[in-house]
C-alpha cells in the first residue's frame, strides 16, 4: 500500500528503533531523565526559546498552551480551519474554557484580520488575550504562514498584551519550504509547539517551548491532564534522534509533492493548484460526474493507494518518510486508474 492519508503513519527507522532501545532513562516526574531532558533542550535551542516541555501530543500541548496564555471565558483568534478548533475534539472550550474566534479564508490572516475581530473594553464580552497561527496550515493545504504577517501581528497584539502561539505542528516544513531557520520563524511569538511524529518521523509527542516561566506553569497544567510521565526517555529519544537527522531530508517530501501534483493536474476529471502546494500536502479537487470523493478514495484503497477524503468533492494526500518517488510516480497512475 502506498499510504498518503497523512504524514502521522510514518514508523520509525531501524536507526531510529535501535537508538531509541538504547536511551539512558529516568524518571521524568522527578526531571531525572536525561534523554527527555536533552530532547527539551535542542527543541529551545531550535526554536530559539528558553526552555521547552515533552507532551504526549500536539493535541495537549495546543491546550496546554491555551490555558498558560488565557483565562477561562476568554476568547482566542484562530485561522479557519485550525487545528485546534477543528481536529483537537473541543478541547478549547471543554478544557481550555476559551471561546474561538475564527478569521481569515484559508487558514493565515493578517493584523487587520486580528484588530476587527479582537474583544475587550466591554464587560458583556469575552476579552481576546492570544491569538493562534498554524504553520504551515494543515486546512489550508500545508501552506506557509507569511512570516511578515506573523512578525507584525506579534508586535501590534503585544502592544495590546495579548499573547501569542504557533501551532507549529510542522514548523520544520514551514522553515524548509521559506528557507528560514526554525528559531527564526518562532522569534516573534511567545510560544510554539510543534509534533515529533509528523514528518520527522518518531512514534510519539509533540513539544511546547516558551520562556522558563511559560514551561513551568505547562508542566502543572501537562499533569492536570494525565500527560505527566515516568521512564519515558525510551520515546524522547525518537524525539532526538529525528530533530538530528530527519528535518534536512524534509525537502525530499516537499519535492515528491510537486511531483504528485503535477502528475495529477494533467489528469481529466482531477483538479490541483500548483500554487497551492508549499510543501509536503496535495489538495486535489474531484471533477467527475457522479463520483464524489468518498467514492473515490474507496476505488484507490482497492488499487492500493490509502488517502482521505476531505469533503464531498476533495481529497487530501500527503507525502512523508515513508513514501518514496517511485511510490508517487506509482500512484499517479492509479489515481488515473480509479477515474476509469
Amino acid at each position: 500500500m502506498i499510504d498518503l492519508r497523512s504524514d502521522t503513519v510514518t514508523r520509525p527507522t531501524p536507526a531510529m528503533r535501535e537508538f531509541m532501545a538504547k536511551a539512558e532513562v529516568g524518571d521524568d516526574g522527578y526531571g531525572d531523565d536525561p534523554t527527555v531532558n536533552l530532547l527539551q533542550e535542542k527543541s529551545a535551542r531550535v526554536t530559539g526559546k528558553e526552555d521547552a516541555l515533552f507532551l504526549p501530543s500536539g493535541t495537549m500541548a495546543n491546550v496546554v498552551a491555551i490555558m498558560c496564555h488565557t483565562r477561562p471565558s476568554d476568547s482566542v483568534i484562530l485561522g479557519k480551519n485550525a487545528h485546534s478548533w477543528l481536529y483537537e475534539s473541543g478541547s478549547i472550550g471543554a478544557v481550555a474554557g476559551v471561546l474561538p474566534i475564527i478569521v481569515g479564508e484559508d487558514g493565515t490572516f493578517t493584523w487587520e484580520d486580528v484588530n476587527a475581530n479582537a474583544k475587550g473594553g466591554d464587560v458583556h464580552m469575552a476579552p481576546t488575550t492570544l491569538v493562534m497561527m498554524e504553520n504551515t496550515h494543515n486546512g489550508g493545504g500545508g501552506i506557509v504562514f507569511p512570516q511578515k504577517w506573523i512578525v507584525e501581528i506579534c508586535e501590534k497584539a503585544g502592544f495590546w498584551g495579548i499573547k501569542t502561539h504557533i501551532d507549529g505542528a510542522r514548523i520544520f516544513n514551514a522553515s524548509i519550504a521559506s528557507g528560514k531557520p526554525a528559531a527564526e520563524l518562532c522569534a516573534p511569538v511567545d510560544s510554539v509547539s510543534f509534533c515529533l511524529s509528523k514528518g520527522l518521523g518518531a512514534p510519539v509527542g509533540s513539544m511546547l517551548c516558551g520562556t522558563r516561566d511559560f514551561i513551568l506553569k505547562a508542566r502543572r497544567y501537562r499533569e492536570l491532564l494525565g500527560g505527566g510521565m515516568r521512564q519515558v526517555g525510551i520515546v524522547a529519544a525518537g524525539g532526538v534522534w529525528a530533530l538530528d537527522n530527519h528535518v534536512e531530508r524534509l525537502e525530499e517530501d516537499h519535492a515528491n509533492a510537486m511531483v504528485l501534483a503535477r502528475g495529477l493536474k494533467d489528469i481529466k476529471g482531477l483538479r490541483v493548484d500548483l500554487e497551492r502546494v508549499h510543501t509536503n500536502m496535495v489538495f486535489i479537487g474531484l471533477e467527475k460526474d457522479g463520483l464524489n470523493a468518498f467514492e473515490y478514495a474507496a476505488r484507490l484503497g482497492e488499487l492500493g493507494v490509502k488517502i482521505n477524503a476531505m469533503g464531498k468533492d476533495f481529497l487530501r494526500a500527503v507525502t512523508h518518510l515513508d513514501v518514496s518517488w517511485s511510490d508517487v510516480t506509482r500512484a499517479i497512475d492509479l489515481f488515473e486508474k480509479a477515474l476509469a
